[in-house]
């Protein structure tokens, strides 16, 4: 048995003598595709969950993957991708949830698919959430900075070089997160583009790298949000804004095309954050008891902290704590399903 490019079982069939009988092998080979389609039918999940890379989004995936399983007997797999990602297959059906979407971070892909197409839902029941930018106790003591604005002055910024080069370093995000091309557009909007390199890089790294430069008494500036361990981890102090302006902020939505970053601007703070449980429109008749339970789903902002901690801080395997999470909140599941 050899396998296709698709990851289709191919079975090789002698080649057949001259007085073979052709119908003979039409016949086998429309059964041995028969078999091959059945396998690959049988092999699919009910219900597959993107999994973006953040810790809490993490915990949940786990927990709400044993819950379908557990309580709906549902066939459920998990799947790592983007946000855009799991949006664009949530619209067409290879993918069927995202534990949790972000606003506004996300909003240009709510309007896309859940105001537009209408091919994704969001749950009512949204946690709340908040996004800046953070220094170390120690960096403000040490540099005096109170302001975001303030890393646009090339003597405050050049207190932030780690790397030696003469300009200063700042952690935006990492790829694939809704807010990461938004802090690109809030660096151009207060004018500490031009003074600091802005870094994208996977969560772990940047936190480690924060952690090191705590405890050498070096001066880190990156991207905070809740809900998330790092401020019971770090003594944290949170860049002061102008307060968020809607008429102040104007984000276009990345994308191949020139000028996008030009035409959009973001000076003042964030928003509250939202963070919802989203689900493929589709559910409600494939799957109508799954689709009912995702629309029910509460998790508070401390719930998902604690989340974050258990899988970041003490490097609890997300599975594992999603069996012992489950176990400890059945009333809290119980409810999801009423």
């Amino acid at each position: 048995m050899t396998t296709s490019r698709s990851g289709l079982a191919l079975i090789e069939t002698p080649q057949a003598p001259e007085d073979f009988d052709m119908r003979t092998l039409t016949l086998t080979l429309l059964c041995s595709a028969a078999i091959t389609a059945s396998g690959t039918t049988a092999m699919a999940e009910d219900i597959v969950i993107g999994v973006p890379n953040w810790p809490s989004v993490q915990a949940t995936a786990h927990i709400l993957k044993l819950t379908l399983e557990e309580r709906l007997e549902l066939g459920v797999e998990l799947q790592d991708a983007s946000n855009e990602a799991i949006f664009r297959a949530m619209d067409t059906g290879s993918i069927h949830v995202h534990p949790e979407a972000w606003l506004p971070n996300l909003d240009h892909l709510k309007r896309r698919y859940v105001d537009g197409t209408q091919s994704i839902r969001m749950s009512p029941n949204g946690a709340t959430g908040k996004q800046a930018m953070c220094v170390t106790k120690g960096t403000a003591e040490r540099t005096g900075i109170t302001d975001l604005k303030q890393l646009s002055d090339p003597d405050m910024a050049a207190n932030f070089d780690l790397d030696g080069d003469g300009t200063g370093d700042i952690w935006i995000g990492a790829e694939g997160w809704g807010s990461t091309p938004i802090e690109q557009v809030r660096a151009r909007s207060y004018g500490y583009d031009e003074t600091m390199d802005l870094y994208i890089m996977e969560e772990l790294e940047a936190l480690q790298q924060v952690a090191a430069a705590d405890e050498n008494d070096q001066n880190a500036v990156f991207f905070c949000y809740t809900p998330h361990h790092m401020f019971q981890t770090h003594d944290l102090v949170v860049l002061n804004e102008p307060a968020h302006d809607a008429r102040s902020w104007v984000i276009v939505p990345p994308s191949p095309t020139p000028g996008w970053l030009e035409k959009s601007m973001a000076g003042v703070a964030w928003d509250t954050a939202q963070l919802y449980v989203s689900y493929a429109t589709a559910l409600e008749t494939d799957q109508p008891k799954a689709a009912a339970l995702l629309s029910r789903v509460v998790l508070s902002t401390e719930d998902l902290s604690r989340m974050a901690y258990a899988l970041e801080v003490e490097n609890q395997d997300p599975a594992a704590f999603a069996k012992v999470w489950v176990e400890e909140n059945a009333d809290m599941i119980d409810s999801w399903l009423e």
